[in-house]
């Protein structure tokens, strides 16, 4: 959704699923991760935090203001060595999700936004975030709502996504893995920006994505309203979650033998 200068000025290329800040066609889906990240930093106060799957690294370095020591883990050498470049406040680090090289019971939260959608071993990696939080440790996760993120599908629309969950059932996956779920809640468009949907006539994240397909210019309309999306465009709640854009979950490691 945007161009090669735009991408590399913010020191990391565009993969088509990595959020990059600092790229007017990418702040939508950066401001919408952004306040997940900004909702969920209250969990980490003074605590040790792995953030699995960091991407470009803005979130991790948004924990590490509350957090006592933040990893930053992804499996991109590219993405890593960025993080340590643009972030001194985290520590990052080269590993795969599906053997997280942390000790067991070392972590206090794990951190996982938009990136469950992506794993082929979901159970797996979630077996690893319980083995490495200690008993009572925090798992903070987000994932793409499948019932309005691929609606009517069981497969996702997303060529980049193994698979997608409904609230229930994530909270069932969570459950088997071990965790009790403490909240789940749901991310959707605050008051401006449906009004903002309503002046463009239809859905922004659709006006995005078809043009992104049919490789055309985008009206400045889009643009302009667009780059003016602000995390506070987005709220999260408990209520009416089917009907969100991304599932929001915050669950507690059980102790082994309670699994």
């Amino acid at each position: 959704m945007s161009t090669q200068a735009e991408a590399s000025s913010a020191g990391l290329p565009l993969t088509g699923e990595r959020t990059v800040p600092g790229i007017p066609r990418e702040n939508y889906w950066f401001r919408r991760h952004e306040a997940a990240y900004r909702e969920l930093v209250p969990y980490c106060a003074g605590a040790v935090v792995l953030d699995a799957g960091c991407g470009e690294g803005y979130g991790a370095d948004a924990i590490a203001g509350r957090a006592a020591l933040v990893l930053a883990l992804d499996y991109d050498p590219s993405s890593v060595a960025h993080v340590a470049r643009a972030y001194p406040a985290v520590r990052g680090v080269r590993g795969n999700l599906a053997a997280l090289p942390v000790g067991s019971s070392t972590v206090d939260v794990v951190a996982n936004l938009q990136v469950l959608e992506h794993l082929w071993d979901q159970p797996g990696f979630l077996a690893e975030c319980h083995r490495v939080l200690r008993p009572g440790g925090t798992l903070l996760l987000t994932t793409p709502n499948r019932l309005t993120f691929s609606p009517g599908r069981d497969t996702p629309l997303n060529p980049f996504h193994t698979k997608e969950f409904t609230a229930a059932e994530l909270a069932g996956l969570l459950t088997e893995a071990g965790f009790d779920v403490v909240r789940m809640a749901g991310l959707r468009h605050a008051r401006r920006l449906t009004e903002v949907e309503a002046e463009l006539g239809g859905s922004i994240i659709n006006a995005q994505v078809e043009l992104a397909v049919a490789g055309r210019e985008w009206p400045p309309t889009l643009a302009a309203a667009v780059a003016a999306v602000t995390a506070d465009d987005f709220v999260i709640a408990e209520t009416d979650v089917d009907a969100s854009l991304d599932l929001v979950a915050v669950a507690a490691r059980r102790p082994a033998a309670a699994r």
